[in-house]
């Protein structure tokens, strides 16, 4: 099941497909997802291992450059600490695009890094997409019953509005 639209030129990927590595760690972008970056003219990505879980990230140009300009603006240049953050954030950072078949070339060591061998998830996540080992996604889903109760809490705030 997947779910893709264009709302007020805003690209929102929504749902999961499964794909395979061929031999050259090369993967096809699902037809969907395809469909909606070149239908935008985003056919530069890039690519970058998450912060927080084992997965990577495959932004469009332009929500890429979007979050590395408000990075930029956070951080100062004249402070070393901080622009070691800036630094490193980009440095792990590649560019690929996807060649005439819709595949994109993801490099061994972002591989390794995610634990992902062939079968990899494609997992719509608002303006990105994020490429997971089967396995590792399966383990980041919170029982039932904690779901439900952290989304009511986080959508109702408390205080009983439904704001």
């Amino acid at each position: 099941m997947y779910f893709c639209q264009t709302i007020r030129i805003l690209m929102r990927f929504l749902g999961n497909i499964d794909a395979r590595l061929d031999t050259k760690s090369r993967v096809f972008v699902p037809a969907p997802f395809r469909r909606l970056l070149q239908a935008e003219g985003q056919l530069v990505l890039y690519l970058r291992k998450d912060i927080f879980e084992d997965c990577l990230v495959l932004y469009p140009e332009d929500v890429w450059e979007a979050e590395l300009g408000k990075l930029r603006k956070k951080l100062s240049k004249w402070k070393p600490e901080q622009q070691a953050i800036f630094r490193q954030y980009t440095h792990e950072a590649i560019i690929v695009e996807m060649d005439a078949n819709g595949r994109i070339l993801i490099p061994k060591a972002l591989l390794d890094a995610c634990g992902i061998n062939s079968d990899v998830v494609f997992l719509g996540v608002d303006d990105t997409l994020e490429l997971w080992d089967k396995a590792t996604l399966e383990k980041t889903k919170l029982p039932a019953e904690a779901f439900r109760a952290q989304i009511v809490a986080l959508m109702d705030g408390g205080d009983g509005t439904d704001d």
